[in-house]
C-alpha cells in the first residue's frame, strides 16, 4: 500500500507525526512525506523514519490566488505520479488544497486530520467574517470526497458540523496527537515558582495576557520565574520581536528564542501554562504533564480535554489576565499542591494521551489495523 503524508512545516513531519509514520511502515507500507521549504537536516530526520521525503510549494499563512493554485498544480502533479491509496493530510492548506488534488487518483482515499481551526474561524471584524465564509467554501469543497475527517477535540468536530462543512457519518475523534511517554520522561520538580509557555509568537496562543500576567506577579513575588520559547511567525496575528520587547518592559519574562528539544526547559519549569484562545489538543501541554508538571491554561477547545481542574492543574477563561494572575498566585502560594498535580499529569497521559493508543484509533478509523 503506498502512503502519503502531507503537512507544511518539515519539522512537523518528524516532530508530531514521526510515530504515526513508524506506524504505517509498520503495516508494510510505503510512505511518502510531504512538507515545504525543508533543510537539509530537515530532510534526513524525515527520511530516518524509513520514508522518502517531497518538497512542495505551499504558503503557510494567508490566501494568495496564485500561490495557492501553484500548491494545488503541485500535489496534483506528485499524486498522479506516486499513485498513493491512502493520503493524510493535516493543516488546512494541505487539507483545502491536497482534498481538490486528490481528486486526480480516483481510487485513493483521502484522510482529513484536523489539528485545530486556526485564526480563520476567529470571529470579529468584517475582513475575519469575510475569511471565514471563504475558508467554509474552500473546505466544503475540498472535503466532498474525503472518506473521514478526523478531529482532535469535539468541540472542533461540531464547529465543521454546524457549519455545514462536512456530515457528521463521516467524522471521527481522536485524543490529539498523542505524546510519545519514553521520550518525555517524567522529572522531579523544580522548588522555585518557574513558570514557562512554548507556542510561537501568535497573539491567540495567549503570548500578551501571559507577559501582561507576569507584569503584575513580579510586583507581589519578585523570586517568580516567568519564561517564553517559541520562534516567530509570519501569519497575520503574528508578534514580532518588537512588539514583544515593548510588552515585555519590565523584563518580567526571559524569552528563551526557538528551540528543536522542548525537553530541558520543561525540566526547568515547575508550572506549564498556555492561555491560548483555540487548539485541536496542544501537544506542549502533553509532553509538559509527560514531564510531570502541573498545567495552567483556558477553557477553550483543545485545552479543556487536558485539564481537570484541581487535579492536575487549571482552567481559566480565555483572554482573561485577571483569572490568570489568581491562579498563577495560587500556584505560587501553594508550592505543596505542586507534586500531587504533576503525577495526576502523568497518570492522564499515559492512560488516554499515549501516541501509541492514538495511532492505534486513527488506523481503526482509516481501515488500516493489523
Amino acid at each position: 500500500m503506498k502512503v502519503i503524508v502531507i503537512g507544511t512545516l518539515p519539522s512537523s513531519l518528524y516532530n508530531f507525526r514521526g510515530q504515526l509514520i513508524k506506524h504505517f511502515k509498520s503495516l508494510g507500507s510505503k510512505v511518502k512525506a510531504l512538507g515545504s521549504g525543508a533543510s537539509l537536516e530537515d530532510i534526513k530526520a524525515v527520511e530516518q523514519l524509513g520514508v522518502n521525503y517531497i518538497d512542495y510549494p505551499v504558503s503557510r499563512s494567508g490566501l494568495n490566488p496564485k500561490e495557492d493554485f501553484k500548491t494545488f498544480k503541485a500535489l496534483q502533479e506528485i499524486f498522479k505520479a506516486q499513485l498513493p491509496d491512502v493520503i493524510l493530510a493535516y493543516t488546512i492548506k494541505p487539507i483545502i488544497w491536497g482534498g481538490f488534488a486528490a481528486r486526480c487518483v480516483p481510487s485513493c482515499r483521502f484522510y482529513a486530520l484536523v489539528t485545530g481551526l486556526g485564526f480563520a474561524f476567529q470571529r470579529g471584524n468584517w475582513k475575519k467574517n469575510l475569511l471565514l465564509k471563504l475558508v467554509v467554501i474552500l473546505y466544503k469543497a475540498a472535503l466532498k470526497n474525503a472518506d473521514k475527517v478526523i478531529f482532535q477535540n469535539p468541540d472542533n468536530k461540531q464547529v465543521f458540523i454546524d457549519l455545514g462543512i462536512v456530515p457528521e457519518h463521516k467524522t471521527a475523534v481522536v485524543n490529539g496527537s498523542g505524546v510519545d511517554v519514553t521520550h518525555f520522561e517524567i522529572k522531579p520538580l523544580p522548588t522555585a515558582p518557574k513558570f514557562l509557555l512554548i507556542a510561537r509568537l501568535l497573539g491567540d496562543k495567549g503570548i500578551r495576557e501571559y507577559v501582561k500576567a507576569a507584569n503584575i506577579i513580579k510586583q507581589h513575588y519578585p523570586h517568580a520565574v516567568f519564561q517564553l520559547v517559541g520562534p516567530e511567525d509570519p501569519s497575520p496575528d503574528g508578534i514580532s520581536l518588537k512588539e514583544l520587547t515593548k510588552l515585555n518592559q519590565n523584563n518580567s519574562v526571559d524569552y528563551l528564542g526557538a528551540t528543536s528539544d522542548v525537553r530541558p526547559f520543561i525540566k526547568d519549569c515547575s508550572i506549564f501554562v498556555l492561555p491560548s484562545y483555540h487548539e485541536g489538543l496542544p501537544r506542549t501541554v502533553l509532553e509538559a504533564m509527560a514531564t510531570g508538571r502541573p498545567i495552567l491554561t483556558t477553557d477553550v477547545p483543545g485545552c479543556r480535554e487536558t485539564v481537570i481542574n484541581g487535579e492536575n492543574g487549571w482552567l481559566v477563561e480565555k483572554a482573561n489576565v485577571e483569572q490568570l494572575v489568581d491562579k498563577m498566585t495560587w500556584f505560587i502560594e501553594n508550592p505543596l499542591e505542586w507534586q500531587r498535580m504533576a503525577e495526576a499529569s502523568r497518570n492522564m497521559v499515559e492512560n488516554k494521551f499515549d501516541v501509541h493508543k492514538v495511532n492505534t484509533e486513527l488506523m481503526n478509523i482509516m481501515g488500516l489495523s493489523k
